[in-house]
């Protein structure tokens, strides 16, 4: 029964996000998987197409602390994680230092344009993202539970930015796609923009009951079927691997690491908890596959050249490798 209300919550959660953001179900349905899972987002897409406004929604129906960074190019690494400060006591003239926390200390954080700023500041919110805590003066400081970061990126405008590396890439469970509205949705969005009132969104979920979900979200038991298929998909993109398929080899400079099955499986088992279902499926693995593997899979020149993308190789991937009929 607690598991059904919690569910529940789930639903009004979606009615309240519709309140304020027209469409995006799917990217909606992305981000719930990835907090679930425990993990972080990379939101991509061009401006204007109301990321910001997703996660501060969000965070709001959610009932978590909430805090936004822009990254620019002169940001600095203690600009996130915190720096010291030396105060002096006034009646002792005694001088000490404090640390002055920044705000990766938050639950929801916002990286705006995360590939603005250079890499020694994405390492510091990286390293923070791995570790959940941030280490100052020689103390190991947790940060709150849970802890979600989005980070977004705009595709457009690349000139002056530090695209992050593949390794790095490699820390976001998913890469979550934005495209523009359609015609019907956009028309929607002039209307409920461009009046006097502002949707309130009222919070739904809380962290002791995300946190809850988190938990149950891992004991979601999955076939040993689906984790074999998990593993062959991660497989199939290396392009060493010797069961992997001519195209592949053609145009994958480096496939997908371990850490992606991890992401697969743990998608999928949030996937399922979200359908109501206490089983992890292949389909459930299927329909991860994209935002897991996108940013994983490095093409090469030829590739390029060619016009193939990462999501072209991973709809091939996912046509070529047979999935078993069952997860039970």
């Amino acid at each position: 029964m607690e598991i059904e209300a919690l569910l529940g919550d789930t639903a009004r959660l979606r009615a309240q996000f519709q309140r304020r953001i027209v469409g995006q179900e799917a990217v909606l349905d992305e981000v719930l998987v990835c907090l679930l899972a425990g993990g972080h987002a990379l939101l991509v897409g061009v401006p204007g197409l109301a990321k910001t406004l997703l996660v501060r929604t969000l965070a709001e129906a959610l009932e978590l602390e909430f805090r936004r960074v822009q990254f620019t190019p002169d940001l600095m690494p203690g600009d996130i994680t915190g720096t010291e400060v030396i105060e002096e006591d006034r009646t002792t003239g005694r001088r000490a230092a404090r640390f002055i926390r920044g705000p990766v200390f938050t639950q929801v954080l916002l990286a705006d344009e995360i590939n603005r700023t250079p890499p020694k500041t994405q390492a510091a919110l990286l390293e923070a993202m791995q570790e959940g805590r941030v280490t100052a003066g020689g103390e190991d400081m947790i940060l709150p539970r849970p802890f979600f970061v989005l980070a977004t990126q705009n595709p457009l405008e690349q000139e002056g930015t530090y695209p992050l590396p593949e390794a790095q890439l490699d820390r976001f469970m998913l890469d979550i796609r934005l495209d523009y509205p359609s015609e019907e949705e956009e028309v929607r969005i002039l209307r409920a923009t461009t009046g006097v009132a502002d949707a309130a969104v009222e919070p739904v979920l809380d962290a002791e009951r995300v946190l809850t979900l988190q938990r149950w979200t891992r004991e979601v038991p999955v076939a040993d079927n689906v984790f074999r298929y998990a593993a062959s998909l991660v497989r199939a993109t290396r392009p060493g691997d010797p069961a992997a398929a001519e195209d592949v080899r053609r145009w994958v400079r480096w496939g997908a690491g371990p850490r992606a099955g991890q992401a697969l499986i743990l998608g999928a088992k949030a996937r399922a908890l979200l359908a109501g279902r206490f089983h992890a499926t292949p389909e459930d693995v299927r329909r991860v596959a994209l935002p897991v593997l996108r940013h994983r899979v490095l093409v090469n020149f030829h590739a390029e050249a060619e016009g193939i993308t990462p999501d072209a190789i991973v709809a091939r991937l996912l046509e070529s490798v047979p999935a078993p009929k069952s997860g039970l």
